[in-house]
């Protein structure tokens, strides 16, 4: 029988790139792992193939369309505030789990590389699921501070590290491992925490490692789920203090936290976020007395450290599947890949993913150096890095998107999804705003840490003019007065961020990469649209080779 009612033959339509391991076509990543004296190619080989997996990527698609479900109260009324999750959540938090996603700098603290083994494993989850990683990452930024714990740690700490995904719903103590999760913006505040109203009042005897009792709400309560949250509260005596509220008492009921509702996010939707009650929640008082702020800022660097990485990733993906479908779509009776404009937009998206994934995994490795220099970039690059790469992320994928035209469009593929993904990392750990002005407070508080950073620049641009010219103008620009400076921060943040990636990219990449780059963002108009390039600065086969071998 002839397919009379067939209307059309499908053709020149390609599916998203699906079963290739992450690591190994990963080149850029490599080098960098080979750079910083990484011996954990094995097991990031492992990671690679298993999160490139169409068995993963189908896990990815499922978490976010079958998003968690809020059970507020039991059938007879029991208060409960559980949350249910798809299986495929469960598988992702389970790989990150097993690889020490959420933990791998603790597992491996003699290693001269742990920190940028463990920015490899959080850049390669996140290119497929980003959800999961909200509470690997704060799990792993509050890691440092409860160590500081000793009677505390001494109960959880085991349990933080360990790698056997334990997903039931128990008291600490019955668990073989748990999360952490984190409450710091109220209603009123926003980022504004000092004018959180949520009130801890002593059970007894007050102070560090003393119990508490909260009462007060968080707007966003990240994964209610967590075994454990750490929150900001108003202690009546000594402002601001921060606790560690855990979901279960030791008496097996469950602590007063009542879960209001989840919001319905634009993105991240495999993972759940709350607006909470505390009914006099019970938590214990971590951090000096008094702290509670500078506490919570040492974990937020942590995670704001974990968004660069993530929106890295996000640009990696979307970077690899626009390379892979333009090898294949015909238009115009050339490959798009081959088409001189779209090679244009290729080259410059392949340019700046390079530099957000050096600057990130450059920071990474700061993180586990004590030398002057190495934390004066975990300083002062660290909310740099956040400010720029998450915000070149959201304009990025949406140029990503535009390549696969309609199809890229429409929310049935990873593409859409890593558009709507990528606003939550400018979002979350502090606003573009809020991270210009650390900025400027770091460079204002600590003007040797700034002179430093630019001596170490200075001395890898002596042969290149144009580094050595904008090093000239932005230190002028330092000397503008304090309100003039904040006015005008957003534009001196990107200009430190871009300068730093492309002394990194001049120090470590290949002389046609850092070139490309150098020359397109300084010698020439390099404006917001992508693709604004003169075709004689770039080797195009060279970079998008470099990017996934054909």
């Amino acid at each position: 029988m002839s397919n009379t009612w067939m209307t059309h033959q499908i053709s020149n339509q390609f599916d998203e790139k699906q079963d290739y391991n992450l690591f190994t076509t990963d080149q850029v990543l490599q080098e960098i792992l080979t750079r910083y004296g990484s011996q954990d190619q094995p097991a990031l080989t492992e990671l690679g193939q298993v999160a490139g997996s169409a068995e993963y990527y189908s896990y990815a698609d499922q978490a976010n369309r079958h998003t968690p479900i809020l059970h507020a109260f039991d059938a007879r009324g029991r208060r409960k505030d559980c949350i249910e999750f798809h299986p495929a959540w469960h598988q992702w938090m389970a790989l990150n789990r097993r690889h020490a996603v959420h933990a791998h700098p603790f597992l491996a603290p003699q290693s001269k590389s742990a920190w940028v083994d463990w920015a490899a494993r959080f850049y390669l989850a996140g290119q497929v699921e980003s959800g999961s990683l909200c509470p690997t990452a704060m799990t792993l930024g509050s890691i440092p501070l409860l160590q500081r714990e000793p009677e505390l740690w001494e109960k959880i700490g085991t349990k933080l590290l360990s790698t056997e995904y334990d997903p039931r719903d128990l008291p600490i103590a019955q668990k073989k491992s748990i999360w952490l999760g984190m409450g710091m913006t109220e209603k009123q505040g926003g980022s504004d925490v000092r004018a959180n109203q949520t009130l801890a009042k002593p059970v007894a005897a007050a102070g560090r490692g003393q119990a508490y009792l909260l009462t007060g709400h968080k707007w966003f309560f990240s994964a209610p789920m967590c075994d454990a949250h750490l929150v900001v509260a108003q202690t009546e005596q000594d402002g601001l203090a921060c606790f560690f509220v855990p979901r279960w008492l030791e008496d097996g009921s469950k602590n007063a936290v009542q879960v209001q509702r989840l919001k319905e996010k634009v993105g991240n939707r495999s993972n759940s976020s709350s607006e909470v009650e505390f009914q006099e929640a019970w938590g214990i008082m971590i951090g000096e007395v008094g702290r509670g702020i500078p506490t919570i800022i040492e974990m937020a660097n942590y995670t704001r450290l974990t968004c660069s990485v993530g929106s890295s990733a996000m640009l990696r993906q979307a970077l690899v599947q626009c390379l892979a479908y333009t090898r294949q779509r015909k238009a115009f009776g050339k490959h798009l890949a081959e088409q001189p404009l779209m090679q244009a937009v290729l080259v410059d998206l392949a340019l700046e993913t390079e530099a957000a994934v050096q600057l990130s995994f450059h920071l990474a490795h700061c993180y586990e150096q004590d030398d002057e220099l190495s934390l004066a970039w975990k300083r002062i690059m660290t909310p740099a890095a956040k400010f720029w790469i998450c915000k070149r992320a959201v304009e990025l994928t949406g140029e990503m998107m535009e390549v696969f035209g309609g199809n890229g469009y429409v929310d049935a593929g990873i593409m859409a999804r890593i558009f709507k993904e990528a606003p939550v990392n400018t979002i979350w750990e502090g606003s573009g705003n809020v991270m210009c002005l650390d900025v400027l407070r770091a460079i204002q508080r600590e003007p040797e840490s700034i002179q430093l950073l630019f001596q170490s620049f200075a001395q890898v641009a002596k042969q290149q003019p144009l580094l050595q010219a904008e090093l000239k103008q932005f230190l002028a620009l330092l000397q503008k007065q304090p309100d003039e400076l904040q006015f005008m921060a957003r534009s001196l943040v990107s200009r430190l961020v871009i300068l730093a990636q492309a002394i990194l990219l001049q120090q470590y990449a290949p002389a046609f990469v850092a070139e490309a780059f150098i020359q397109s963002r300084y010698q020439v108009f390099h404006g917001r649209v992508v693709g604004m390039l003169d075709p004689k600065q770039f080797d195009v086969d060279a970079i998008l080779a470099r990017v996934l071998a054909a």
